[in-house]
């Protein structure tokens, strides 16, 4: 949604929180004796499995007819020296050796946010590699030691096919193009720029034609989805309000930097209009995505701790209703639904030997 490897920037801010106040690491929840993935109080889980083993994977978006899932991932022993784009059939199973696991990208500079076009033979993702063929340098902390996602000038949104092979690209602005996904009724994209100077919503016909601005507020608007019937947006945004949040939020952009502590929840018509706030917790609520009925919204969230651990949950869109739907004690985020309604996907810490890994995995849903 956001991530040029952001998944992994949070689990790292957790672990140094957790590091400097000498916080031991929690005990592994419980799980269920016959859903071994699962914890007890997952009431909305089902049937748990993980699809990916080490490494850094994220952002699982699934294919129109609910079969296939494309993710960025991050793993040495695939070769991948940052964030590329792979798919895979879920109806193969996946295992360490990453057998049934298909490469996109082609390697160079790093990618991030794939998500499948209608006809499952396409997907859009932003990369890098035509400012720089190299992996970009991530920069470990702000100018005054905050921590910060980097927001890397040379990503520019492309299409490819699952063969890996380039089709066309898409956007050409000066700066940062990325975050794109496309519309359950398949005939829009939303993607985050900095062409007007700040990071906002734009949205566009599927060739990259008819481009519309949809939000018009300083702060980091981003990580946006449609609705199911594609008449809502809904995405996570920074909001600096007073001199001194003003000014330290222009200061880091002007340097290619966000921090991504303090973020809520927006919603609004497709067109930008209707513009709202739907959630005021505190902490970072970020990678909201609709359920199948357009009236919840997942995403995940660390407003009880304002650290770790972040989770799943679970809200109404009038901003009620506010649910929790995982409990692990370190990081689950990304949830997304199959269009079919029936499973979701998420990436999570769980089950990951106590590493920083950070895996796929798909659940079965349940009301």
């Amino acid at each position: 949604m956001h991530m040029n490897n952001h998944f992994t920037g949070f689990m790292f801010f957790g672990l140094a929180l957790m590091t400097a106040c000498g916080t031991p690491v929690a005990e592994e929840p419980i799980p269920s004796d016959t859903d071994t993935l699962r914890y007890d109080a997952e009431a909305h889980l089902r049937n748990v499995r993980q699809l990916t083993f080490g490494g850094d994977n994220a952002e699982a978006y699934w294919s129109f007819d609910s079969e296939k899932l494309v993710f960025q991932a991050n793993n040495p022993a695939w070769g991948t020296g940052c964030d590329q784009i792979f798919w895979m059939d879920l109806a193969a199973d996946a295992t360490e050796k990453a057998e049934g696991l298909n490469q996109i990208s082609n390697g160079q500079g790093r990618t991030t946010c794939a998500y499948f076009l209608p006809g499952d033979t396409t997907v859009v993702f932003a990369s890098t590699h035509l400012a720089d063929t190299l992996c970009p340098e991530v920069p470990p902390r702000g100018p005054k030691g905050e921590y910060v996602w980097p927001i890397y000038e040379g990503y520019d949104v492309f299409t490819y096919d699952l063969e890996g092979n380039p089709i066309a690209q898409l956007t050409y602005e000066p700066g940062y193009d990325a975050e794109a996904t496309v519309s359950p009724t398949g005939d829009r994209m939303v993607f985050t720029s900095t062409r007007s100077g700040d990071l906002e919503l734009y949205t566009c016909a599927l060739d990259g034609s008819d481009v519309v601005q949809v939000t018009n507020e300083l702060g980091y608007d981003g990580g946006a989805f449609f609705s199911p019937d594609g008449s809502q947006l809904i995405w996570r945004a920074s909001r600096p309000k007073t001199d001194e949040e003003v000014a330290h939020y222009t200061e880091l952009l002007a340097k290619g930097l966000v921090e991504p502590t303090a973020m809520e929840l927006f919603i609004a018509n497709a067109d930008g209009t209707n513009a709202r706030q739907l959630t005021d917790l505190g902490g970072a609520n970020w990678a909201p995505y609709f359920h199948p009925d357009g009236d919840r919204v997942l995403f995940s969230s660390n407003h009880k701790t304002a650290a770790f651990p972040f989770n799943i949950f679970m809200i109404n869109t009038d901003g009620t209703g506010l649910t929790q739907v995982t409990f692990d004690n370190a990081f689950d985020s990304f949830p997304m639904f199959s269009p079919d309604g029936k499973r979701i996907a998420f990436s999570s810490n769980r089950n990951n030997g106590r590493t920083r890994n950070t895996n796929v995995f798909v659940a079965d849903w349940v009301e």
